[in-house]
């Protein structure tokens, strides 16, 4: 099948030169050597022995497809997908990756193209069809995804999606007497047991990342309903947090916006300034920091969002209730933000 400088240099980058590596009777192949090793090893120049793996390969893979390949699970999560998005836009924000916010833009227009229905969002998508009641994590998870997107571009339509989803959760999932957000809707199929879950376990607590979300989007909004849901999911699991914090870590960081309100910082100004200003702020670590840049053309905002613009960049920084005076220099900004609570 190979030649036999072929052979000798697939061998000795994947590991075939050395004993089995599964079951001590066959080989999973892995880059078990750098080509600028294999060169100075067998004496041949480096691009010679990127010719001849790059033949190999293709050799290989001509075989490989002939075998019956592996299922693929090709249906779309919702839950799954906010984490991804959230995650995305979060980065590509930091590292200023044009790319990765578009990958995050492309896939929240999905979710919400496809499977927000109504004032319904649906769990699993696949062949052209959503269907399936979304669960707890599926509508926290997009809320948070939302709360990120929305600080890397404002997108009107994001922030009103984001209200829907916060009315649905609490409309359809919050326990309104003990407190906290069942897993299932109050319309899914009857269960012996309707869950209640608030530890993390492979992915966060939908508990805590709608307790962390609501707690963001009521400051944002000055919407006392979405901070009521909040504190009482964080209350009703204090005592399990008590005894065991390192389960609860989401959770955790929903009570310290509880106690610590969030910091929302709202930047009006033309959109080539804005750009400017986001880029530097995007460097700083301020996990409890909510950056909004609202070009000077938005109106008709809600809640603490709606600041006048004018022909600079002007920065609105507020925790709870409390406002400081309008700032107009970045750095000064960083100052504020970077001293917490007590600035």
């Amino acid at each position: 099948m190979f030649p036999e400088d072929e052979y000798e240099m697939a061998a000795i980058r994947y590991g075939l030169d050395r004993g089995p590596n599964f079951e001590n009777r066959a080989w999973n192949l892995h880059a078990a050597q750098e080509l600028e090793s294999i060169a100075a090893k067998t004496g041949r120049k480096l691009q010679k022995c990127e010719s001849l793996l790059q033949s190999a390969r293709a050799k290989l893979f001509a075989a490989r497809a002939k075998r019956v390949r592996p299922g693929r699970d090709e249906k779309i999560l919702a839950s799954w997908n906010a984490l991804m998005i959230e995650g995305m836009a979060h980065a590509a924000r930091v590292f200023g990756r044009d790319d990765w916010h578009m990958s995050a833009r492309r896939a929240v227009e999905f979710l919400t193209g496809k499977m927000w229905q109504g004032d319904r969002l649906l769990a699993t998508y696949k062949d052209g069809r959503a269907h399936l009641n979304a669960y707890l994590d599926d509508c926290a998870f997009l809320l948070a995804a939302l709360l990120e997107t929305l600080q890397a571009e404002f997108v009107t339509g994001d922030l009103h999606v984001a209200m829907a989803l916060a009315d649905a959760s609490l409309e359809r999932f919050e326990d309104r007497i003990a407190g906290g957000f069942f897993f299932t809707s109050d319309d899914h199929e009857p269960l012996i047991l309707r869950p209640k879950p608030g530890a993390d376990n492979a992915t966060p607590s939908g508990n805590g990342v709608a307790a962390l979300a609501l707690t963001r989007l009521g400051h944002l909004l000055g919407e006392p309903r979405y901070l009521r849901a909040g504190e009482d999911a964080v209350r009703l699991f204090y005592p399990a947090m008590l005894r065991q914090p390192g389960g609860y870590s989401t959770l955790c960081m929903a009570l310290e916006e509880v106690l610590e309100p969030t910091r929302v910082n709202v930047l009006r100004g033309p959109r080539n300034a804005l750009r400017a200003w986001q880029q530097t702020l995007a460097c700083k670590y301020l996990p409890d920091a909510l950056l909004f840049a609202l070009d000077s053309t938005l109106s008709d905002l809600p809640g603490v969002l709606n600041k006048p613009a004018g022909k600079t960049v002007n920065a609105y920084l507020c925790r709870g209730v409390t406002w400081l005076a309008s700032i107009t220099n970045v750095e000064a900004l960083i100052v504020h933000l970077e001293a917490g609570p007590a600035a």
